[in-house]
């Protein structure tokens, strides 16, 4: 076991570069597309809801696929200067990863800010702040309630990238799909496997344990 382990932690700077650059292109896009059903726009409105609707209405492992193997069925994409990039399976699992937390963090945003009391908005606005202020102000309070709920989407997109490996990325499930048809090993090899995992969350949880008491004690 010492020896899968010593394997398996060839995967794991991997695994965190996947976690970490889906986890930037999904808060990054979360935020646009809570902007923009902060402000109702019209049309835009309506495809941001398909889109929350679409991922996470369907598997992870679906979205994985299409956005890897589909865009190989059109010539037009295939002669397109994206073609480089959408045939990397590393770049199209962070793609995956990122379009997929980007919807479940847009409704965990939507929500928070959703939660703020109505006496609060109407407070700004007496005081005569203007749309920006108001939703900066919103922002900022929903920020103090909102690690909790997005701790738990971090450690979801964490044990998400797993599945990375079924795309022939090499990251610790990868390397341990790779151990275990060597070795046959599976018990010893997958429980080395769910073990790093399993230290990964907790101390992702003890770290984000740690905001939540910094953001509350900031709040009283």
């Amino acid at each position: 076991m010492q020896e899968y382990l010593v394997t398996l932690l060839g995967g794991l700077v991997t695994t965190l570069e996947l976690t970490l650059f889906s986890l930037l292109l999904g808060i990054v896009l979360a935020a646009l597309m809570t902007w923009v059903l902060e402000l109702r726009l019209p049309v835009a409105t309506q495809l941001v809801q398909l889109w929350v609707l679409l991922f996470t209405g369907t598997p992870l492992l679906i979205q994985i696929f299409l956005i890897y193997y589909g865009p190989g069925q059109f010539e037009w994409l295939k002669a397109s200067p994206l073609w480089p990039l959408l045939k990397q399976p590393w770049f199209c699992a962070v793609l995956a990863l990122g379009l997929n937390t980007a919807a479940y963090s847009t409704r965990l945003f939507k929500g928070a800010l959703d939660a703020i009391p109505a006496g609060e908005v109407e407070a700004c606005r007496a005081l005569g702040f203007n749309g920006r202020q108001t939703l900066w102000m919103k922002v900022r309070h929903a920020a103090r309630h909102l690690v909790p709920a997005y701790s738990n989407e971090v450690i979801l997109v964490l044990k998400g990238s797993s599945l990375a490996s079924t795309i022939t990325i090499m990251d610790i499930m990868g390397l341990a799909q790779g151990l275990n048809a060597q070795t046959y090993d599976t018990l010893a090899v997958f429980g080395v496997a769910g073990g790093l995992y399993l230290a990964m969350n907790g101390l992702l949880t003890i770290g984000f344990r740690w905001c939540e008491k910094r953001a509350l004690a900031f709040q009283s």
